[in-house]
């Protein structure tokens, strides 16, 4: 007969595969869900919009974003990252990305809100583009699951824009 040793080694590696068969089979179980996520973005004021002494322009929003994020978490779901960034052309760039605000969502309770806040990082850009410009606000999201592979996605807003002159 087998040693005892053997036999451990036996049952270790059978429970170990298992486990990662489970691991396995969760994982892609998450491929089935179809996540129907909601979300809006209002700019309420253009705080100031004026040039720096670089020659750079600046631009301050406060913006209203509700968002409805319950269907991206599943029972795999740890958290999901989210952030609104404003994109824009420039001549220089076909796409031009500032990220403005964003937020980490742990759990689906948290995952419907509403919130009023201005940009929380700068709207910067490196030149004098922004005058008149007609720029997206993009809701990016970033599902970061238990186990597997992480997955994003966005849902873009467009139809905003900057005054001609500076405030």
């Amino acid at each position: 007969m087998h040693s005892f040793g053997y036999r451990l080694n036996a049952l270790l590696t059978f429970a170990v595969t298992i486990l990662a068969l489970m691991c396995a089979i969760t994982s892609l179980s998450d491929n089935l869900n179809t996540p129907s996520p909601s979300a809006e973005i209002k700019i309420m004021n253009i705080n100031w919009f004026q040039k720096q002494p670089q020659g750079h322009d600046e631009v301050s929003l406060t913006m209203n974003v509700s968002a409805d994020l319950q269907s991206l978490f599943t029972w795999n779901t740890k958290q999901v990252f989210i952030f609104v960034a404003a994109e824009y052309e420039t001549p220089k760039n076909s796409l031009n990305q500032v990220s403005l605000w964003d937020a980490i969502i742990p759990a689906k309770e948290h995952a419907k809100f509403w919130i009023h806040t201005s940009n929380k990082y700068r709207f910067v850009d490196q030149g004098n583009n922004l005058r008149g410009k007609e720029f997206n606000l993009t809701l990016h999201w970033h599902v970061m699951p238990k186990t597997g592979k992480m997955f994003a996605d966005k849902l873009v807003m467009s139809g905003y824009r900057l005054p001609e002159e500076y405030r």
